[in-house]
Protein backbone atom coordinates (compact mmCIF):
# COMPACT_ATOMS: atom_id res chain seq x y z
CA UNK A 1 0.00 0.00 0.00
CA UNK A 2 2.96 2.14 0.51
CA UNK A 3 3.98 4.96 -2.16
CA UNK A 4 6.99 3.36 -4.32
CA UNK A 5 9.82 5.93 -5.49
CA UNK A 6 12.76 3.93 -7.60
CA UNK A 7 15.09 6.35 -9.34
CA UNK A 8 17.34 4.42 -11.27
CA UNK A 9 20.88 4.30 -13.35
CA UNK A 10 21.11 2.86 -16.30
CA UNK A 11 23.51 -0.23 -16.93
CA UNK A 12 22.01 -2.00 -20.06
CA UNK A 13 21.58 -0.76 -23.23
CA UNK A 14 18.40 0.72 -24.20
CA UNK A 15 17.88 1.83 -20.81
CA UNK A 16 14.43 -0.17 -20.38
CA UNK A 17 13.41 -0.16 -16.45
CA UNK A 18 12.36 -4.20 -16.65
CA UNK A 19 15.95 -5.04 -17.41
CA UNK A 20 17.58 -2.41 -15.26
CA UNK A 21 18.11 -4.62 -11.67
CA UNK A 22 16.04 -7.00 -13.09
CA UNK A 23 13.13 -4.08 -12.51
CA UNK A 24 11.59 -5.08 -9.38
CA UNK A 25 8.98 -2.26 -8.84
CA UNK A 26 8.00 -1.57 -12.46
CA UNK A 27 5.88 -3.83 -14.37
CA UNK A 28 7.07 -6.86 -16.21
CA UNK A 29 5.47 -7.65 -20.18
CA UNK A 30 6.94 -11.27 -20.29
CA UNK A 31 4.30 -13.98 -19.33
CA UNK A 32 5.13 -17.69 -17.93
CA UNK A 33 4.12 -18.41 -21.09
CA UNK A 34 7.45 -17.13 -23.13
CA UNK A 35 9.04 -18.95 -20.46
CA UNK A 36 7.67 -22.00 -21.54
CA UNK A 37 8.26 -21.51 -24.97
CA UNK A 38 11.70 -20.94 -24.39
CA UNK A 39 12.28 -24.58 -22.50
CA UNK A 40 10.62 -25.84 -25.35
CA UNK A 41 12.90 -23.99 -27.98
CA UNK A 42 15.76 -25.01 -26.55
CA UNK A 43 14.78 -28.45 -25.47
CA UNK A 44 15.59 -27.83 -22.07
CA UNK A 45 14.49 -30.28 -19.70
CA UNK A 46 13.81 -28.15 -16.60
CA UNK A 47 12.51 -30.03 -12.86
CA UNK A 48 8.64 -31.00 -13.04
CA UNK A 49 8.35 -28.26 -10.19
CA UNK A 50 9.67 -25.63 -12.82
CA UNK A 51 7.40 -26.92 -15.52
CA UNK A 52 4.18 -26.98 -13.01
CA UNK A 53 5.02 -23.51 -11.27
CA UNK A 54 5.03 -21.70 -14.26
CA UNK A 55 1.64 -23.46 -15.33
CA UNK A 56 0.29 -22.04 -12.77
CA UNK A 57 -1.30 -18.57 -12.78
CA UNK A 58 0.34 -17.64 -9.26
CA UNK A 59 3.46 -17.42 -11.47
CA UNK A 60 2.66 -14.41 -13.50
CA UNK A 61 4.87 -11.23 -12.76
CA UNK A 62 3.16 -7.95 -11.40
CA UNK A 63 2.00 -6.35 -15.33
CA UNK A 64 0.97 -2.88 -16.08
CA UNK A 65 -2.63 -2.65 -15.09
CA UNK A 66 -1.70 -4.54 -11.61
CA UNK A 67 -3.52 -2.42 -8.43
CA UNK A 68 -0.17 -2.95 -6.67
CA UNK A 69 0.95 -0.34 -9.32
CA UNK A 70 -0.66 2.13 -9.02
CA UNK A 71 1.28 4.24 -5.96
CA UNK A 72 4.99 2.68 -7.90
CA UNK A 73 6.86 5.15 -9.66
CA UNK A 74 9.60 5.32 -11.84
CA UNK A 75 12.59 8.06 -12.90
CA UNK A 76 15.93 7.58 -14.99
CA UNK A 77 18.71 9.82 -13.33
CA UNK A 78 21.28 8.96 -14.85
CA UNK A 79 22.28 6.61 -18.66
CA UNK A 80 24.58 5.84 -20.40
CA UNK A 81 24.11 8.43 -23.46
CA UNK A 82 24.70 11.13 -20.92
CA UNK A 83 28.29 9.79 -20.40
CA UNK A 84 28.75 9.58 -24.16
CA UNK A 85 27.19 13.43 -24.82
CA UNK A 86 29.30 15.22 -21.68
CA UNK A 87 32.21 13.32 -23.06
CA UNK A 88 31.46 14.86 -26.53
CA UNK A 89 31.32 18.22 -24.78
CA UNK A 90 34.83 18.02 -23.16
CA UNK A 91 35.88 16.68 -26.75
CA UNK A 92 34.76 19.86 -28.87
CA UNK A 93 36.18 22.06 -25.35
CA UNK A 94 39.74 20.43 -26.31
CA UNK A 95 39.17 20.76 -30.43
CA UNK A 96 38.46 17.46 -31.38
CA UNK A 97 35.03 16.91 -33.36
CA UNK A 98 33.14 13.84 -31.14
CA UNK A 99 30.98 11.11 -33.71
CA UNK A 100 29.28 9.31 -31.17
CA UNK A 101 27.94 5.67 -32.16
CA UNK A 102 25.95 5.48 -29.18
CA UNK A 103 25.45 2.22 -26.65
CA UNK A 104 26.62 -0.98 -28.87
CA UNK A 105 26.34 -4.81 -28.14
CA UNK A 106 27.64 -7.97 -30.04
CA UNK A 107 30.99 -10.21 -29.77
CA UNK A 108 34.05 -7.13 -28.51
CA UNK A 109 36.43 -8.46 -30.86
CA UNK A 110 33.44 -7.89 -33.99
CA UNK A 111 32.91 -4.63 -32.18
CA UNK A 112 36.29 -3.56 -32.26
CA UNK A 113 36.85 -4.06 -35.90
CA UNK A 114 33.88 -1.88 -36.71
CA UNK A 115 35.72 0.77 -34.86
CA UNK A 116 38.94 -0.34 -36.46
CA UNK A 117 36.91 0.33 -39.95
CA UNK A 118 35.50 3.93 -39.04
CA UNK A 119 39.01 4.47 -37.85
CA UNK A 120 40.81 3.68 -40.92
CA UNK A 121 38.33 5.89 -43.05
CA UNK A 122 38.80 8.69 -41.20
CA UNK A 123 42.32 8.50 -41.24
CA UNK A 124 42.43 8.11 -44.97
CA UNK A 125 39.12 9.93 -46.22
CA UNK A 126 38.14 12.01 -43.56
CA UNK A 127 34.88 10.26 -43.46
CA UNK A 128 32.32 10.52 -42.11
CA UNK A 129 34.43 13.75 -40.38
CA UNK A 130 37.75 14.91 -40.66
CA UNK A 131 40.61 14.65 -37.67
CA UNK A 132 41.29 15.44 -34.72
CA UNK A 133 38.38 13.91 -33.84
CA UNK A 134 37.26 11.32 -31.39
CA UNK A 135 34.89 8.18 -31.97
CA UNK A 136 32.67 7.62 -28.98
CA UNK A 137 30.57 4.68 -28.29
CA UNK A 138 29.12 2.77 -24.78
CA UNK A 139 27.01 -0.25 -24.59
CA UNK A 140 27.94 -3.82 -23.01
CA UNK A 141 29.76 -6.11 -25.29
CA UNK A 142 30.46 -9.77 -24.97
CA UNK A 143 32.82 -12.14 -24.87
CA UNK A 144 32.66 -15.54 -25.92
CA UNK A 145 35.79 -17.54 -23.64
CA UNK A 146 37.80 -19.47 -26.19
CA UNK A 147 41.44 -19.46 -24.77
CA UNK A 148 42.44 -19.39 -20.58
CA UNK A 149 43.35 -16.11 -20.16
CA UNK A 150 42.62 -12.93 -18.47
CA UNK A 151 40.74 -9.98 -19.07
CA UNK A 152 37.05 -8.57 -19.45
CA UNK A 153 34.86 -7.64 -22.53
CA UNK A 154 36.78 -4.09 -22.74
CA UNK A 155 40.54 -5.45 -22.78
CA UNK A 156 38.88 -7.91 -25.45
CA UNK A 157 38.00 -5.07 -27.45
CA UNK A 158 41.09 -3.16 -27.17
CA UNK A 159 42.93 -6.18 -27.59
CA UNK A 160 41.27 -6.84 -31.08
CA UNK A 161 41.54 -3.17 -31.73
CA UNK A 162 45.33 -3.39 -31.65
CA UNK A 163 45.53 -5.76 -34.05
CA UNK A 164 43.06 -4.38 -36.24
CA UNK A 165 44.96 -1.04 -36.66
CA UNK A 166 48.49 -2.79 -35.92
CA UNK A 167 49.74 0.99 -34.67
CA UNK A 168 48.23 2.62 -37.28
CA UNK A 169 49.99 6.45 -36.59
CA UNK A 170 48.01 8.93 -34.56
CA UNK A 171 45.25 6.79 -32.97
CA UNK A 172 45.18 6.34 -29.43
CA UNK A 173 42.22 4.50 -28.14
CA UNK A 174 40.53 3.86 -24.10
CA UNK A 175 38.36 0.82 -23.40
CA UNK A 176 36.94 0.67 -19.96
CA UNK A 177 34.02 0.11 -17.74
CA UNK A 178 31.94 2.94 -16.00
CA UNK A 179 32.00 0.70 -12.60
CA UNK A 180 35.77 -0.14 -12.46
CA UNK A 181 35.77 -3.30 -12.73
CA UNK A 182 36.62 -4.83 -15.96
CA UNK A 183 34.58 -8.27 -16.03
CA UNK A 184 36.29 -9.94 -12.97
CA UNK A 185 39.96 -8.06 -12.54
CA UNK A 186 40.87 -5.24 -10.68
CA UNK A 187 41.29 -2.77 -13.76
CA UNK A 188 38.81 -0.64 -15.64
CA UNK A 189 40.08 -1.15 -18.97
CA UNK A 190 43.40 -0.20 -20.56
CA UNK A 191 44.85 2.22 -22.54
CA UNK A 192 46.15 1.77 -26.73
CA UNK A 193 48.44 4.14 -28.54
CA UNK A 194 50.08 3.75 -31.72
CA UNK A 195 53.25 2.25 -29.92
CA UNK A 196 51.70 -0.46 -28.45
CA UNK A 197 51.57 -2.87 -31.12
CA UNK A 198 55.17 -2.63 -32.10
CA UNK A 199 55.90 -2.46 -28.01
CA UNK A 200 54.10 -5.66 -27.47
CA UNK A 201 56.12 -7.64 -30.63
CA UNK A 202 59.10 -6.16 -28.90
CA UNK A 203 58.29 -8.42 -25.78
CA UNK A 204 57.34 -11.02 -27.91
CA UNK A 205 53.79 -10.60 -27.35
CA UNK A 206 51.53 -11.63 -30.81
CA UNK A 207 48.17 -9.63 -30.44
CA UNK A 208 46.28 -12.12 -32.83
CA UNK A 209 47.65 -14.59 -30.40
CA UNK A 210 46.41 -13.46 -26.95
CA UNK A 211 43.22 -12.09 -28.54
CA UNK A 212 42.79 -16.60 -29.22
CA UNK A 213 43.77 -16.76 -25.73
CA UNK A 214 41.62 -13.64 -24.33
CA UNK A 215 44.27 -12.62 -22.34
CA UNK A 216 43.61 -8.83 -22.94
CA UNK A 217 44.51 -8.00 -19.62
CA UNK A 218 47.98 -10.22 -19.68
CA UNK A 219 48.52 -8.01 -22.92
CA UNK A 220 48.31 -4.31 -21.62
CA UNK A 221 49.32 -5.55 -18.18
CA UNK A 222 52.81 -5.93 -19.84
CA UNK A 223 52.45 -2.65 -21.55
CA UNK A 224 51.37 -1.23 -18.20
CA UNK A 225 48.90 0.24 -19.95
CA UNK A 226 46.09 -1.05 -17.65
CA UNK A 227 43.41 1.39 -15.81
CA UNK A 228 43.13 1.08 -12.41
CA UNK A 229 40.55 3.09 -10.83
CA UNK A 230 38.93 1.09 -7.86
CA UNK A 231 35.23 0.91 -7.85
CA UNK A 232 33.54 3.49 -9.10
CA UNK A 233 30.34 2.61 -7.13
CA UNK A 234 28.02 3.43 -9.98
CA UNK A 235 27.65 1.92 -13.85
CA UNK A 236 26.38 3.26 -16.99
CA UNK A 237 28.03 0.58 -19.11
CA UNK A 238 31.55 0.70 -20.74
CA UNK A 239 32.64 3.82 -22.28
CA UNK A 240 35.16 3.87 -25.36
CA UNK A 241 36.93 6.83 -26.91
CA UNK A 242 39.24 6.12 -29.84
CA UNK A 243 41.35 9.57 -30.66
CA UNK A 244 42.46 10.23 -34.37
CA UNK A 245 44.83 13.19 -34.22
CA UNK A 246 45.37 13.43 -38.08
CA UNK A 247 44.52 12.20 -41.52
CA UNK A 248 46.25 11.16 -44.82
CA UNK A 249 45.03 14.03 -46.63
CA UNK A 250 45.50 16.57 -44.02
Amino acid sequence: PATVYTYAISDVPGDLATVIASGPTVADPSTSADALAILKRYNIEAPKAVIDWLNNPASETVKADDPALARSHFQLIAKPQQSLEAAAVQARQAGFSPLILGDLEGESREVAKVHAGITRQIVQHGQPLKAPCVILSGGETTVTVRGNGRGGRNAEFLLSLTESLKGLPGVYALAGDTDGIDGSEENAGAVMTPASFARAEALGLSASDELDNNNGYGYFAALDALIVTEPTRTNVNDFRAILILETAQS
